[in-house]
């Protein structure tokens, strides 16, 4: 699938991060009888993954009171108005619950209007991006002239069962607990976004053009990171991490020469990459095959971990914060499934 876009704008925004800290160091004290028996050397986790800290809620939080209050940040920012937003997407993992659609909450939280179109959209740490060019179409179509996409991860309870789990087996192996290191990465978030056509939304240096995007798919790959609810209302996941990674790296080789190929340009034309935030080594190993130029790379890994669907456009939203995003940009986005989406943005102040 690629797609080009000649009138879609991000026109704006704006994420909230967890206010309580937790160190890698923490984790490992709290697994120090684990580490102990399986003679595992404290700071792997962080020397393996550059993971220093991640956030968490400090209290049971609802998807999508997470997300209303991403959302209600960039309403208080946004030319848009409310009742002026066409569509309301719910883009992320958690979810409050199986029906209905976690994106009545956010709606109702938020006061919309009537006539906004809601659902909830996911696809692993890829459902974001998946909402921004289901949402580009539209507005290209002339469907819709605006759009809210919301994404409120809460990490806790999987890292709270995984710490619980992994303290309470005396059995496991240093081979078993493989499966479960991914659940240690993990952190929360909540980011929104306000995507419109170029003649609805306000023009200034944070105006971003969304110009193409470009996806494959890989399903050969679907039982390599899995996650589900569990009795307790829980949240389990276990991860293939090294056969996940290599056909991870291989998919985005592939959509990346693909990427290139339809927009005609040069990895140097590039001036700054926003990948999903997993770790350093993933990170390393992804750029070598992309032969991208890591000083071009914005990461948000090393003190929020990986935050899934909110990890690469709250990176986004951190990098505009900061000014960073100037001239071309891509979004290098992939997912369990496995997925992989990228997109060209670019700076209206370069067009």
């Amino acid at each position: 699938m690629n797609a080009f876009f000649s009138h879609v704008v991000i026109e704006s925004i704006a994420h909230v991060l967890p206010p309580v800290v937790m160190t890698s160091d923490e984790i490992e004290q709290r697994l120090s009888t684990l580490y102990e028996r399986l003679h595992l050397p404290f700071g792997r986790l962080e020397l393996m993954t550059g993971i220093q800290e991640r956030r968490l809620w400090d209290e049971a939080i609802l998807p999508s009171q997470a997300s209303t209050q991403a959302a209600e940040s960039i309403l208080q920012k946004t030319s848009i108005q409310r009742d002026s937003i066409d569509l309301l997407i719910h883009a992320s993992v958690c979810r409050d619950r199986l029906e209905p659609a976690t994106a009545a909450y956010v709606h109702r939280n938020l006061q919309l209007s009537k006539h906004t179109l809601f659902f909830d959209l996911s696809n692993a740490c890829l459902g974001f991006l998946n909402a921004m060019a289901m949402v580009a179409a539209m507005i290209e179509a002339q469907q819709i002239r605006s759009a809210l996409i919301v994404s409120g991860e809460n990490g806790k309870p999987l890292l709270d069962h995984t710490l619980a789990l992994l303290q309470n087996n005396t059995t496991i192996t240093r081979r078993e607990i493989k499966s479960y290191f991914a659940n240690l990465t993990i952190g929360s978030g909540a980011v929104a976004a306000v995507l419109c056509h170029e003649s609805f939304g306000k023009s200034n240096k944070n105006l971003l053009k969304l110009k193409a995007i470009s996806a494959l798919s890989d399903s050969s790959g679907c039982t390599l990171c899995q996650g589900d609810a569990t009795a307790d209302s829980g949240l389990t996941m276990q991860t293939d991490s090294e056969p996940l990674l290599k056909l991870g790296i291989q998919l985005a080789r592939n959509n990346w020469q693909h990427f290139l190929h339809y927009t005609r340009l040069q990895s140097t034309d590039i001036a700054h990459t926003i990948c999903h935030q997993v770790g350093h080594r993933h990170r390393s190993l992804l750029y070598q095959a992309l032969e991208l130029d890591l000083e071009k790379d914005f990461s948000t890994f090393p003190f929020l971990g990986n935050t899934g669907s909110v990890a690469l456009p709250l990176s986004l939203s951190l990098a505009v914060e900061k000014n960073i995003i100037q001239g071309k940009t891509a979004l290098l986005g992939i997912g369990s499934g496995i997925s992989s989406l990228m997109m060209l943005l670019e700076n209206v102040a370069a067009i």
